[in-house]
């Protein structure tokens, strides 16, 4: 059985999604978080409702392919890893993981 702190890794915490985290449109907040790549986007919503005490209004997921590395002479893969873009509903407290940066 997963936790939720096995589906959701850690937020993302570019200058991307900072931005995208502080405009809301129509009131609502899009948030950005690294999740497990075997997540579904219910789990996902019910993991960051639970986290985080607020209400999910939808759940869109990427998935990134990890890119060759060299050091060297030597070549491997990054590891590949799945994003999600939780928005939330509209009158919901906006959450600010990102402020202390």
């Amino acid at each position: 059985m997963r936790t939720v702190w096995d589906i959701i890794k850690s937020p993302v915490i570019t200058e991307k999604a900072l931005v995208a985290k502080e405009e809301t449109q129509d009131g609502k907040q899009l948030l950005t978080f690294r999740v497990d790549k075997n997540a579904t986007k219910p789990e996902i919503k019910s993991a960051i409702e639970r986290i985080f005490d607020v209400k999910v209004a939808t759940v869109r997921t990427m998935n990134y392919m990890g890119k060759k590395a060299r050091r060297g002479r030597f070549e491997g893969r990054k590891p590949s890893w799945k994003k999600a873009y939780v928005t939330l509903k509209e009158g919901e407290k906006p959450l600010d993981y990102g402020e202390a940066i």
